[in-house]
C-alpha cells in the first residue's frame, strides 16, 4: 500500500511541475547562475503589488530565447559582468491586471516611483500598457547587466520599468558612462539575435521567435 502511494505521489509530482507548454523551458535549466528578480511576483512594480498569473520567482521563456540569453551571459562573464533579468514569460493574465489597474485612476500608490511626470490616463495612448504584449508569446525579457562581484546593477540612467523618456534607448540627458552602459546592453544583445524596444532600455525579444502570433496564459509557478 505505501509503495502504491509513493507512485501516486510521484505521479501528481511529475503532473504538477510538468504544466509548461511545450517549447519552453525553465531558464534557470539553462542557465543555472543567472540573477533572476520577477518584479511582478513582487510588490516592487508600478501596480505596488504581485500581479496576476505570478506564483513563483522563476524566470520561463521559449527554449530558443533561453539558449540565446545563455550565449549573451556567458560573453558577458567574459568581462566579469553577469545579467540580472526582471520579466520573461509573463501570462495574458497578468497584463489583464495591468489594464484592471489603469482603469482605476485613483489607484497611484507607486506613481511618484515609476510614472512621475505621465498622467496615469495617458499610460494606454503613451504606449506603456497595451492590451497584448510580447511577453505572453515567451521570447520577450527585460533585463540589466550586474557587476559580477558585487551583485550591484550597472547604472543605466533611469530605473527598470520607468515610464518617461529617461528610459528611451537613445536618450541624451545622461552621463557618459550611463550611455555607455546601454550601448554594452544594447550590442551585446543585438549580437546574439535579439532587437530592442527603443522606449524601453531593458526590453528585448528574440529575432524569428518562435511563436510570433500566440499569446499564451499559463502560470508562473
Amino acid at each position: 500500500m505505501k509503495k502504491i502511494f509513493s507512485y501516486l505521489l510521484l505521479f501528481y509530482s511529475v503532473l504538477s511541475f510538468g504544466q509548461l507548454e511545450k517549447g519552453f523551458v525553465y531558464v534557470h535549466d539553462v542557465i543555472p547562475d543567472l540573477e533572476v528578480e520577477l518584479r511582478y511576483y513582487t510588490s516592487n512594480n508600478f501596480v505596488g503589488k504581485p500581479i496576476d498569473g505570478y506564483q513563483s520567482n522563476k524566470l520561463i521563456l521559449t527554449a530558443e530565447t533561453a539558449k540565446k540569453l545563455k550565449l549573451v551571459h556567458e560573453e558577458l562573464q567574459e568581462q566579469n559582468l553577469c545579467l540580472k533579468v526582471y520579466d520573461g514569460y509573463r501570462p495574458q493574465q497578468a497584463v489583464n491586471h495591468f489594464i484592471r489597474w489603469a482603469k482605476d485612476l485613483n489607484d497611484t500608490i507607486n506613481k511618484h516611483i515609476f510614472y512621475p511626470e505621465v498622467n496615469k490616463r495617458d499610460l494606454f495612448k503613451a504606449g506603456y500598457i497595451a492590451s497584448r504584449s510580447g511577453h505572453s508569446r515567451g521570447s520577450t525579457v527585460d533585463l540589466t547587466i550586474i557587476d559580477g562581484n558585487t551583485g550591484k546593477a550597472l547604472d543605466m540612467g533611469s530605473p527598470y520599468d520607468f515610464f518617461g523618456h529617461e528610459s528611451w534607448v537613445d536618450y541624451a540627458n545622461i552621463t557618459d558612462k550611463q550611455k555607455a552602459n546601454r550601448q554594452l546592453l544594447q550590442t551585446v544583445m543585438l549580437k546574439h539575435g535579439f532587437r530592442n524596444y527603443s522606449k524601453e532600455w531593458w526590453h528585448f525579444t528574440l529575432r524569428w521567435e518562435p511563436f510570433p502570433k500566440t499569446y499564451f496564459d499559463f502560470l508562473v509557478k
